[in-house]
């Protein structure tokens, strides 16, 4: 989503600690039924997705929120480069994580109060990000490679 304000990229200013934040998002995801948390890892060091269950029904179903920072690290230079925020945070890929975990706990704290008016089920706000661990993809990545449709989806035992 392009933002013509002139402000910046939500949470671009943070300087939270990127283990504090996913600390925090551990917190929320356990505090609304998780039962299991796994943070992943990419070669540096740095974690990359967090996964995470829940029970719905009688299944223990798996879901991955990724973070791309890559994604979060060009918005930051674009708007570095147009003077939207500060040049400081051009090319700075750290910022682009802090920013990018700290996005998706907003995200995640958001999802959360929705379902706690009960407007939707916590698997109505998550489907898109239930892993297959067969295919080592999400539902959505499968939907967009056109891999399934709509109604042929199946979670499937391991």
């Amino acid at each position: 989503m392009n933002r013509k304000s002139g402000r910046g990229l939500l949470n671009y200013t943070t300087q939270i600690k990127i283990e504090n934040t996913v600390s925090e998002i551990e917190l929320i995801l356990s505090r609304h039924g998780a039962r299991k948390v796994l943070k992943e890892y990419d070669g540096a060091g740095g974690v990359s997705s967090i996964s995470f269950t829940l029970v719905i029904g009688d299944k223990e179903i798996l879901f991955k929120l990724p973070m791309n920072e890559k994604a979060i690290s060009e918005i930051l230079n674009n708007q570095a480069t147009e003077r939207k925020i500060p040049r400081k945070f051009l090319h700075d890929i750290e910022q682009a994580r802090r920013v990018g975990w700290r996005i998706i706990k907003s995200w995640v704290e958001a999802q959360m109060a929705i379902i706690e008016t009960r407007m939707v089920k916590i698997e109505e706000v998550f489907l898109p990000y239930a892993w297959n661990p067969k295919t080592k993809q999400t539902y959505f990545q499968q939907f967009e490679k056109k891999q399934l449709t709509a109604g042929d989806y199946k979670i499937e035992e391991e």
